[in-house]
């Protein structure tokens, strides 16, 4: 099991190898296994990479992102500007349905309304907006359609869990009501609650996972 200094100093490092992110604008606190990260960056986009930089870190057990983004000075962008962006690039986007999702933007902030069949669709139209010039935050309100019965999601997110997350499958409990999904149980890492989770978002008719998993090392 890591100390909270040697779990400081990984996440450091892999904040400094991730050439997306400016290593030294981020501050990073750890207690008991929580990461904190704090400071300004330059946008959205980085803010992001600086999560999933954390996320590959082994040992880290939860994440509070207390980053804001600050512009710098020049890539300022009206919210009329901005929203003409997300529109071309959620349309240029072969993941994201025609016509189904609408942004809106207010001081910077895109919101994403509409509703898709699949969580892969939901991802790709946030992930299309968050590196426009300009993009201080992005909330994603667009809703799924659920098209399976709880039984069928529930077979199907067995299936997918013995495929993408195998070594945690048999300590993970599923719980299905409509279409809300929740695990419960134990695994190593982070990252192999991130697999769990992900494996449940891959199956069609999902619109909420409600991850109780705890990591143990």
């Amino acid at each position: 099991m890591k100390s909270d200094a040697q779990l400081r100093t990984d996440v450091l490092a892999e904040l400094d190898w991730d050439p997306a992110i400016q290593a030294a604008a981020v501050g990073v606190t750890v207690k008991d296994g929580v990461v904190t990260l704090t400071g300004h960056l330059a946008s959205h986009a980085e803010k992001a990479a600086a999560e999933r930089a954390v996320q590959r870190v082994r040992g880290v057990k939860a994440i509070a992102v207390e980053l804001s983004v600050k512009l710098p000075a020049g890539d300022e962008r009206t919210d009329a500007d901005i929203a003409r962006a997300a529109e071309h690039a959620l349309t240029w986007n072969v993941w994201v349905p025609d016509g189904k999702v609408t942004p809106m933007v207010e001081g910077g902030w895109v919101t994403l309304d509409g509703e898709v069949e699949w969580e892969y669709q939901r991802r790709a139209a946030e992930k299309a907006v968050r590196p426009l010039m300009g993009v201080r935050g992005v909330s994603n309100m667009i809703r799924i359609a659920p098209q399976l019965k709880a039984a069928d999601i529930e077979k199907r997110l067995h299936e997918a869990l013995a495929r993408q997350a195998r070594r945690e499958s048999d300590r993970i409990d599923i719980s299905v009501m409509g279409s809300q999904v929740t695990l419960r149980g134990r695994v190593h890492s982070y990252a192999e609650s991130a697999a769990a989770r992900h494996a449940a978002w891959s199956v069609p008719g999902i619109t909420s996972v409600v991850n109780e998993l705890r990591v143990e090392d």
